[in-house]
């Protein structure tokens, strides 16, 4: 992993009220086409939708439980903005500003 990612492209998230989840919740799932694979859309019971790692779900059914907490954050980027990876997952790294502010961005 990359010690460091500059934003060449300025990104403006789609969604400000992210799926908030937590370890243990049922949420019902679809797969979906997308260009990202090892993500499934799922739903939380107020009909609040998002794209999740499937690596972080057990599948039961026609539903599925988190295996840990999630938010289906994208912050909003400008171009030339360091960002520092902390992990991956499937394409996508969670990553920190300079200034400590949690995000979700392409890897």
């Amino acid at each position: 992993m990359a010690e460091t990612y500059r934003v060449i492209k300025a990104h403006q998230s789609p969604d400000p009220d992210p799926l908030t989840v937590r370890k243990g919740e049922r949420l019902s799932f679809e797969r979906r086409e997308t260009e990202w694979p090892g993500w499934i859309w799922c739903t939380d019971n107020s009909g609040k939708g998002a794209w999740v790692p499937e690596k972080w779900v057990e599948i039961e059914g026609d539903s599925c439980v988190m295996k840990r907490d999630y938010v289906a954050t994208e912050l909003a980027v400008d171009v030339g903005e360091v960002l520092t990876p902390e992990f991956e997952e499937s394409g996508w790294a969670w990553a920190t500003t300079v200034t400590g502010e949690g995000i979700i961005c392409i890897g």
